[in-house]
């Protein structure tokens, strides 16, 4: 059966999958899908009597390390929980905004710094749980990312996110009984660390204008 070609690569220009989907929309579905990932972790561990919490960070334990990767998702109840909610969500979205890998890869290297540092230097006896030094690592990375980057729209949203976020920021950094200030403070660096890795722009070589050679060179 011949076939009209016109029309076959017509058909074949409509049929261009969607998968080119808005890079933004990704980044913004993997934050929530971490945030309902929190909830239906902590709806688990409420039924189970908080046993779940035993995964979270103990320093300077080998089998602690494992909470490096799961203490961002544990939580002590749901006030807990509420409260990490909002920022995560937030301050997550202004990442999106740069793309689903670009969150991937802030979220991996915060969580990697804030919880290995935290493992490092926390008081033993204890286990530390909680998605704050997440919403910490995610403020200090908006807030350093235009020193790296030299964008003024990036400027500006650390301008931003300092001026709503910086109280609170320097108040969780005190150390109080039942914080995790630790948490807190290498979730911030590896906030920046993130920037620093993920957005820095080295500066660009000025070409100069080829010198004019003197004429009498060649009668030298």
């Amino acid at each position: 059966m011949s076939t009209n070609p016109q029309a076959r690569r017509s058909s074949s220009l409509t049929a261009t999958p969607a998968a080119a989907e808005d890079p933004r929309k990704q980044g913004l579905m993997l934050v929530l899908g971490m945030l309902a990932l929190m909830w239906v972790v902590e709806i688990i561990d409420s039924l189970d009597g908080q046993r779940l919490d035993r995964f979270g960070i103990e320093p300077r334990q080998l089998d602690g390390l494992e909470g490096v990767v799961a203490a961002p998702f544990l939580h002590a109840n749901f006030g807990h929980l509420i409260g990490n909610s909002v920022p995560f969500a937030v301050l997550g979205a202004g990442i999106a905004l740069s793309g689903a890998m670009r969150v991937l890869s802030v979220t991996a290297i915060v969580g990697l710094v804030g919880g290995l540092g935290t493992w490092l230097v926390a008081p033993s006896n204890t286990v530390h749980i909680g998605a704050s030094g997440l919403v910490f690592g995610f403020a200090a990375y908006l807030i350093s990312r235009g020193l790296f980057s030299r964008s003024w729209l990036h400027v500006g949203i650390g301008v931003i996110v300092g001026a709503i976020y910086g109280t609170t920021l320097a108040g969780g950094l005190i150390p109080q009984d039942g914080i995790s200030w630790q948490g807190h403070l290498f979730g911030g660096i590896g906030g920046v660390v993130a920037a620093r890795y993920l957005d820095s722009r080295e500066p660009r070589a000025v070409k100069r204008a080829p010198a004019l050679e003197d004429p009498l060179v060649s009668i030298r």
